[in-house]
C-alpha cells in the first residue's frame, strides 16, 4: 500500500518508518524543509531508540521517502495519516489549527477520495469535522477514520511493533477494516469502532494512566507522615490483577507531551459537553502540587537555598528521551533558581533542548561527576538507570555536603546511607 504521513514530529516519524518496515511505500511530508532535508539524509531529528537504524534502513530499501510538498505525492497514496500537533490552548482545550489546514491542504490537491486517517490526539468530532472539510467539492467521497496512537517516549519503536491493541474507528466498518489491514503484520487484540469511540479511547487511556500517577504520589504523601513505605504499598497494590503494577510509582508528578495536555483536553471536552469531571481537577492539582511539596521537603533540610550549590540530575520528563516537554526537573530547576540556589544540571539526552528553556546562570555539566563536584545537595530528577549506578564513593568526595533528594526513588538506600549519605525519597 502506498502511504502518506504528514507530519515528521514524534508520531508522524515513527509512524512513517514504521510502516515502511511493515512493507508499505511511505511519504512522510513537512513544511519544515531543514527538517526534511535532515531526514532524507538518514539522521534523525530527535532521540528514540533504534529510530536512526530503522530510518537509514527503510530509505536505503527505497520504501520511506520524504518531501515538503504535499501537492508533489498526494495523488500517489490511497491513505492518508495525519500527525500534525494538537497543542493546548490556554482554557487546555485541543488547538485543532493545524488539523484543519492539513485537511484543507488536502481538499486542494487531491483529485480523488481517499481515507484519512488521524493519528494526533484529537477530541471528540474531529473525524466529522475533517470530513466536513474533505467533502466541501462534489465528485469526490473522503473518508475520515481514527487510528489514535499509544506510543511510550524512549519506547516507541518497540510499541508500534508489539502494542497492547491497535484501534480504527470509522464510519463504515468497512473502511475501518481496510484501516486495520495496513497492520496485518503485527499481532495484537485489533478493535474496529465507532469513529467517536476511537477518538475518546486514547484521551480516556491517559487520562487514566494520569490518575494512577497522581493516586500513587497522594499515597506516598500519607506514607512520610504515618511511616509506611510507598515502594511497598505499591508492590502490595501491583500484585493485584485489578490493579496491575504499571504507573504505580511515586515520584515528582507526570509531565510530557502527552498526559499534561490530554488530561486538560478531556477536562475542557467534558466541560464544553456540559460535564464537570471532578476527578481530573484533581488529578491536575495533585500533580502541580507535587512539585511544590519536593521543594518544601529541600527546603526544610537545606534551609534557605538562597546561594547554596544544588545539583539537579535529569532534565527530560522520563528516562530514555530527549523531551523536556512539561518536564517536572525543568520546573524544579527554575524553582530552585527562584529561590537563590545555583543550580548545576546533567542529562544524558535532554542538554540541548533544555539550553532553550533554562536561565543561562544554569551550569550545564559534561558528566554527572561534573555536576556534582561542590555540590551541597543532589536531586534526581529523571530516572536515567545511569543515576542510580554511579560510583557513591567518588560522589561522595566530590560533593561538599553527601545529600540525595530522590524525586524517583531509583537509588539504593541502605547502600548510600551506609557511606554516609543523609537520603531523602518520595514516600519512604
Amino acid at each position: 500500500m502506498k502511504i502518506i504521513v504528514i507530519g515528521t514530529g514524534y508520531v508522524g516519524l515513527v509512524s512513517s518508518i514504521g510502516l515502511a518496515e511493515l512493507g508499505h511505500t511511505v511519504f512522510g511530508v513537512d513544511k519544515d524543509h531543514h527538517k526534511i532535508n535532515t531526514l532524507l539524509k538518514g539522521q534523525e531529528p530527535f532521540y528514540e531508540p533504534d529510530l536512526g537504524r530503522l530510518l537509514k534502513k527503510n530509505l536505503k530499501s527505497h520504501r520511506l521517502f520524504f518531501t515538503a510538498s504535499l501537492a508533489e505525492v498526494i495523488n500517489k497514496a490511497e491513505m492518508i495519516f495525519i500527525c500534525v500537533g494538537t497543542p493546548p490552548k490556554k482554557d487546555g482545550s485541543a488547538d485543532l489549527t493545524y488539523v484543519k489546514q492539513v485537511a484543507q491542504d488536502i481538499n486542494k490537491y487531491a483529485k480523488t477520495g481517499k481515507v484519512v486517517i488521524t493519528k494526533s490526539t484529537v477530541p471528540v468530532g474531529t473525524g466529522q469535522m475533517i470530513e466536513d472539510i474533505l467533502n466541501q467539492k462534489n465528485g469526490r467521497r473522503f473518508f475520515a477514520v481514527s487510528c489514535p496512537e499509544f506510543l511510550r517516549e524512549g519506547k516507541a519503536i518497540y510499541d508500534f511493533f508489539h502494542p497492547d491493541r491497535i484501534v480504527v474507528g470509522a464510519v463504515k466498518e468497512s473502511t475501518g477494516y481496510k484501516v486495520m489491514n495496513l497492520f496485518a503484520k503485527i499481532k495484537t487484540h485489533k478493535i474496529v469502532t465507532a469513529r467517536e469511540t476511537a477518538e475518546l479511547i486514547k484521551y480516556a487511556s491517559n487520562a487514566f494512566l494520569a490518575t494512577k500517577i497522581s493516586f500513587i504520589n497522594e499515597i506516598a504523601n500519607l506514607c512520610e507522615r504515618v511511616g509506611a513505605d510507598v515502594e511497598e504499598v505499591a508492590k502490595g497494590m501491583g500484585y493485584d490483577k485489578r490493579i496491575g503494577p504499571a504507573f504505580l510509582k511515586a515520584g515528582i508528578g507526570y509531565g510530557g507531551s502527552c498526559f499534561p495536555k490530554d488530561v486538560r483536553a478531556l477536562r475542557q471536552l467534558a466541560g464544553g459537553s456540559g460535564y464537570n469531571f471532578r476527578l481530573l481537577k484533581s488529578v491536575i492539582e495533585v500533580n502541580s502540587r507535587q512539585r511544590k511539596l519536593f521543594i518544601e521537603k529541600i527546603k526544610r533540610v537545606m534551609g534557605s537555598l538562597n546561594q547554596k550549590t544544588i545539583t539537579v540530575l535529569g532534565l527530560a520528563f522520563k528516562d530514555n528521551t530527549d523531551d523536556i516537554r512539561e518536564s517536572a526537573a525543568i520546573d524544579i530547576v527554575k524553582i530552585l533558581q527562584k529561590a537563590g540556589a545555583k543550580v548545576k544540571v546533567y542529562d544524558p539526552e535532554a542538554m540541548v533542548n533544555a539550553k532553550c528553556l533554562l536561565h543561562k546562570k544554569t551550569v550545564f555539566c559534561e558528566s554527572p561527576y561534573a555536576a556534582l563536584e561542590g555540590s551541597q545537595a543532589m536531586i534526581i530528577a529523571t530516572e536515567w538507570p545511569i543515576f542510580a549506578d554511579l560510583s557513591w564513593n567518588r560522589v561522595r568526595v566530590l560533593m561538599k555536603k553527601p545529600v540525595i533528594f530522590d524525586g524517583k526513588n531509583i537509588v539504593d538506600d541502605k547502600k548510600v546511607r551506609k557511606l554516609g549519605f543523609k537520603y531523602y525519597p518520595v514516600g519512604r
